[in-house]
């Protein structure tokens, strides 16, 4: 078996997306499965960019100026495909790589699959042009009408999907590397580190700093509680976007926000860690990395009752949810989870629990077994 995979985002691209993409190939690799990416060109050279990665020129995409939109240029791309013969196209994105791995794909009988990662029809809404929705689900639905099999992330991502008349879907979840993201901690230090008081209850925020993520029911549900409960919190924002600068300038002198920009590694980890209270309030996910690997880290989860954070959140259980958009709820929880240290400890050791068991091997090996499927039932060999 010989894997092509077409995405517009890829490390060293930092999001959910682009850095599953990369463990996914990573793990190819690792079983002797050859695979060759097609993504756009990166800022900064990835160490492992090697012949198994093309990079093509790009442009800022419109709802993400930071992500980047790439151009194939076809002669390139047909030589590096004609060369490698791929056996299964995978297409991440539904953009123009995708596009174009897509028809590459349906004119040369090769078998093709998709990964659906982002709700873009939720986004529209945010950027007041959700009278595109419609248009734009028409065009996914066309886009993935070709595929073998469609991997979503979670349930909830299926059962969006569903009514839009999808072919077979199949569910890719994802996992956790709990070497790196674990309770273990030197909080005093760690919180030190980051300025942060270790004396305060840390709230803590991590992800991209954009309108989709509900940065404001974060910063309104802080802002809404009593000044005494205040004065003994502190709120941590790990991450960046396009809300950033915008957020840092809306902090008043003395207000106990503290804006990071982006955190990653063994840092973000630590973080995690540290914090008494991950939350989160984004209603868009389709799955929601961080929300596993803040449960991983031993915190407890406060987040939105709505898409893929409902496959890790069990309320009452392995954390607490609320409805989304809601900042009144989102500050009772705080205020709960504040005053009641045995709740906290119990959804911080469930949801522990259950991220830990999360395993990317179990994962990839499912999707791997799932990619051999289609390619015999196409009539192609699988060469391992």
């Amino acid at each position: 078996m010989r894997v092509a995979l077409f995405t517009d985002t890829y490390v060293p691209e930092v999001n959910g997306v682009a850095k599953t993409l990369g463990r996914w190939t990573a793990f190819l690799e690792s079983q002797g499965v050859p695979c060759k990416v097609f993504a756009p060109a990166a800022e900064d050279r990835f160490a492992a960019d090697r012949s198994s990665v093309e990079r093509l020129s790009s442009v800022p995409f419109l709802l993400y100026p930071d992500c980047k939109f790439a151009l194939p240029n076809p002669i390139h791309v047909k030589k590096a495909l004609r060369e490698f013969e791929p056996t299964i196209v995978h297409v991440a994105t539904p953009f123009n790589i995708g596009f174009y791995g897509s028809h590459y794909a349906r004119k040369r009988g090769i078998p093709l699959v998709a990964s659906y990662h982002t709700h873009f029809d939720q986004y529209l809404s945010y950027y007041k042009l959700q009278w595109m929705e419609p248009v734009l689900m028409k065009y996914m639905s066309w886009f993935h009408a070709d595929c073998r099999k469609v991997y979503v992330p979670s349930r909830s991502a299926k059962a969006h999907l569903e009514p839009h008349g999808f072919p077979e879907m199949e569910i890719w979840g994802r996992g956790i590397d709990a070497s790196l993201f674990r309770p273990e901690v030197d909080r005093d230090a760690a919180l030190r580190s980051f300025g942060v008081d270790p004396d305060a209850f840390v709230v803590l925020y991590v992800g991209r700093l954009a309108p989709e993520k509900s940065v404001d029911v974060l910063l309104e549900a802080y802002r809404s509680l009593p000044e005494a409960e205040r004065a003994g919190m502190e709120l941590v924002i790990a991450g960046d976007g396009p809300l950033y600068k915008e957020l840092v300038a809306s902090i008043a002198p003395g207000e106990r926000i503290r804006a990071l920009g982006f955190v990653e590694g063994r840092r973000l980890a630590e973080l995690y860690a540290a914090a008494d209270v991950f939350l989160f309030p984004s209603a868009t996910e389709t799955f929601g990395n961080v929300v596993l690997e803040a449960m991983a880290s031993g915190t407890a989860v406060v987040g939105a009752a709505a898409g893929g954070v409902l496959d890790s959140v069990r309320h009452g259980e392995t954390g607490w949810l609320c409805p989304p958009r809601d900042a009144g709820a989102f500050a009772e929880a705080l205020l709960r989870l504040r005053r009641d240290a045995s709740l906290r400890a119990r959804l911080a050791a469930a949801g522990t629990a259950y991220a830990r068991s999360q395993s990317w091997d179990a994962i990839f090996h499912k999707l791997l077994r799932s990619y051999e499927e289609v390619v015999r039932t196409s009539g192609e060999p699988v060469l391992l």
